[in-house]
């Protein structure tokens, strides 16, 4: 009577087979995820900005006595951007630039969405941004680089 099944030396080369393929994939799909992670910083960047140069645009166009304006015309903080401006014009008497704060990607998720972000005010020097009155550029406050070697801080 023939007994059918593997023996200890199979299933140990498989197994080995197995841990090899598992130690090459690992890199990949960490490669993948910082990609990814990489196209929605660039997403919410490209977001974000849009909104502040939108939100620039829609002062010197608005009258001065209707809100209460920065020196520069940027939004005060990133929540300008949703709230919006008062405009008779658009749908329920206000302007938004914004429907909602995208995250920072590479930001802890234990903060609101406004504070991922490191923000440079219109005064401030654009080798050594710093936040001011106004939002003027926004970028990752991340210390990870990139796949590209450029530190995601400056983008």
């Amino acid at each position: 009577m023939k007994q059918r099944g593997f023996s200890v030396i199979e299933l140990l080369v498989v197994l080995a087979l197995l841990s090899v393929l598992a130690t090459v994939a690992m890199p990949l799909a960490q490669t993948v995820q910082q990609r990814e992670r990489e196209r929605e910083l660039k997403r919410a960047l490209w977001t974000i900005r849009d909104g502040i140069d939108a939100y620039r645009r829609a002062v010197d166009e608005l009258p001065p006595a209707t809100f209460e304006r920065t020196a520069s015309g940027y939004p005060p903080s990133l929540q300008a951007l949703v709230q919006g401006l008062p405009d008779a014009r658009a749908a329920g008497g206000r302007r938004l630039f914004l429907r909602s704060i995208p995250r920072d990607p590479f930001a802890t998720t234990d903060l609101p969405a406004d504070r991922t972000w490191k923000l440079r005010s219109y005064a401030s020097d654009a080798s050594r941004p710093q936040a001011g009155d106004d939002v003027y550029d926004v970028h990752s406050g991340s210390s990870v680089v990139a796949l590209s070697g450029q530190p995601v801080s400056e983008w």
